[in-house]
C-alpha cells in the first residue's frame, strides 16, 4: 500500500484513492462529496468509458434508430441535425442503453451475439479507462493544481481484472499509484440491491465465461430459445448470481488495499469524516 499507516494518510499532501465495490453502496456519493470540497479531483471511469471509448458506438446506435424514422432520416442525411449522447457523472443511461439486454427483439432485446459484441467493447473500454487513471492524476496536479485524487471505478472492475494474479497489469497500475478502497456491503445491502434492481432492471457488464454459462442455464431452466427470452426477466434472474460471483473477486482485490463498510460510508458527511474513516481502515489492516 502507498500509505503505511493511518497517520501517514492523514498527514500526506496528496491523497490518492480508487473506490471499488458493488454499484449502489456509495462510491459516487463519496466521490461527489470529495469533489465538491474543491481540493479533490474526481475521475469517473464509467464517464470516461461512455465519452472517450464508447461515445461513437453510443452515438451511432442513436443514429441507427433515428434512421428508421423517415422525418429524422431526411434530416440526418442532410446534416440538418446532430445526434449525440449527454452522459454525465450522475447520468450514465446512454451507456447502459447501448449495452442493452439479451433476448427477444420484439421485447427490446438484442440477439445474444450482438449483446456479447457490445459486452466485449465495454471490457476493452473499461480496461483502457482504468489504465488512464495515471494520466488524469497528472492532469489534476499539473493543470488544475488539485492535490487529492479519487478514482470512482465501475461496479464491474472485478470482472475485467484477475484479482488472484499478482501481475495483473491493471491492478498493478492502480496499486502503484493509489490506495485501493473496497466498500463492502452486508447481506442486507445485497438484498436491498436485488430488490432495487428487480424494480428497475438495467444493463450491466458480465465476465464472458459467467455470462455464457448463465445464458445457457437460464434457457435450459425456462425451456426457451434465445429469441424467446424476456430480456428483463433474464437480467433479473442473473443479477443476484452476478453479485455472488463478484463478492470473492472484490475480496481478493481488497487484499491489495483496505476495506470500509457501507454502514461506515453512510455516516460520512465531510472530507474530514472520510479521511478519518480511511485512516482507521489502514490501521485496522496493519
Amino acid at each position: 500500500m502507498i500509505y503505511g499507516s493511518g497517520g501517514e494518510w492523514l498527514g500526506t499532501s496528496a491523497k490518492r484513492i480508487v473506490l471499488f465495490g458493488m454499484s449502489g453502496l456509495g462510491k459516487t456519493y463519496l466521490a461527489n462529496m470529495l469533489r465538491e470540497a474543491g481540493d479533490w479531483f474526481h475521475y469517473s471511469v464509467d464517464y470516461r468509458i461512455g465519452t472517450r471509448y464508447m461515445g461513437e458506438f453510443i452515438a451511432d446506435n442513436f443514429k441507427r434508430e433515428a434512421m428508421k424514422v423517415p422525418f429524422l432520416r431526411e434530416l440526418l442525411l442532410s446534416d440538418s441535425i446532430y445526434v449525440a449522447s449527454n452522459i454525465t457523472f450522475d447520468n450514465l443511461a446512454p451507456l447502459s442503453t447501448y449495452l442493452g439486454k439479451p433476448g427477444s427483439p420484439s421485447r427490446g432485446g438484442l440477439p445474444f451475439d450482438e449483446y456479447c459484441l457490445r459486452q466485449n467493447q465495454h471490457r476493452r473500454a473499461e480496461i483502457a479507462a482504468l489504465l488512464d487513471t495515471r494520466h488524469f492524476m497528472t492532469r489534476a496536479r499539473d493543470i488544475y493544481a488539485i492535490p487529492h485524487f479519487v478514482c470512482d471505478s465501475g461496479g464491474s472492475i472485478c470482472e475485467v481484472v484477475d484479482p488472484e494474479d499478482p501481475a495483473d497489469p491493471v491492478l498493478q497500475a492502480l496499486e502503484r499509484d493509489l490506495l485501493m478502497v473496497w466498500i463492502k456491503g452486508s447481506d442486507a445491502h445485497t438484498a436491498e440491491l436485488v430488490r432495487r434492481f428487480d424494480r428497475a432492471p438495467k444493463p450491466m457488464y458480465y465476465q464472458p465465461e459467467f455470462l455464457e454459462k448463465a445464458w445457457i442455464a437460464y434457457r435450459v431452466e425456462k425451456g426457451l430459445d434465445g429469441d424467446e427470452v424476456n430480456p428483463d426477466d433474464f437480467i433479473r434472474w442473473i443479477y443476484a448470481r452476478a453479485l455472488a460471483h463478484r463478492q470473492p473477486r472484490y475480496e481478493a482485490m481488497a487484499r491489495r488495499g483496505v476495506t470500509i463498510l457501507a454502514e461506515e460510508v453512510a455516516e460520512v458527511r465531510t472530507p474530514a469524516d472520510f479521511d478519518r474513516l480511511i485512516a482507521r481502515a489502514i490501521d485496522r489492516k496493519e
